[in-house]
């Protein structure tokens, strides 16, 4: 149900987005140095696939709404631009400088890690109001169902999360030691999804 182009431009911003510095990714890191590799993995993997109960609810609420309105569905466009509009105008302020910290030894199981890092992430409401706001902005009405579409689009960003986090688990420590080093890549990341983010909080307000 996906064109290549559709899938190209959205995995690329997918990862784009995935790579640029913040709470999920910083924590996977920091789990990684403080308490190994392993639970540094297992809680990355169990972050990424926390993303698949925000997919579901962005079908149900993307099929709903279209379903209910096209005023309605527009109204969730313009708002989700001016959203994400707003979370790039954020990163564009950023400073940079984040580091990467150390929390304490190893005291939990692998397991434990992974349901911890997929429950924060399902129930993080921020994650739920971006996955709303940018999935539409993917969506093509002429390639069949919106929904199914939607359904695609998030599994695919579950996926590449599940393979970025996963090497951001397992090679943490190199990782979190050189952005320590150079507290200004993380500022020119910001900046670079900013740009995408106010991008594409635009595109999807003046799109129809």
């Amino acid at each position: 149900m996906l064109t290549i182009d559709q899938f190209l431009a959205f995995l690329g911003t997918a990862i784009l987005l995935t790579l640029s510095p913040g709470p999920d990714n910083m924590l996977v890191l920091s789990v990684g140095m403080a308490k190994g590799r392993l639970r540094g993995v297992a809680f990355g993997l169990g972050c990424a696939l926390g993303c698949l109960s925000h997919t579901l609810l962005a079908v149900i609420g993307v099929s709903a709404l279209i379903a209910a309105s096209p005023l309605a569905f527009t109204a969730l466009k313009v708002c989700g631009g001016l959203y994400l509009a707003w979370l790039g105008f954020g990163a564009l302020r950023s400073r940079g400088g984040g580091t990467v910290g150390k929390a304490a030894g190893a005291t939990e199981s692998p397991r434990k890690m992974f349901l911890k890092g997929m429950f924060a992430n399902a129930i993080n409401p921020k994650v739920a109001l971006f996955f709303l706001s940018f999935l539409p902005q993917f969506l093509v009405a002429g390639r069949g169902d919106t929904g199914i579409q939607t359904a695609l689009l998030g599994l695919t960003f579950t996926g590449q999360a599940v393979v970025l986090f996963g090497l951001l688990g397992f090679f943490s420590g190199s990782i979190g030691a050189w952005l320590n080093r150079r507290p200004k890549a993380g500022m020119w990341l910001d900046r670079i999804a900013g740009t995408v983010f106010i991008a594409l909080g635009l595109k999807l307000i003046v799109s129809r």
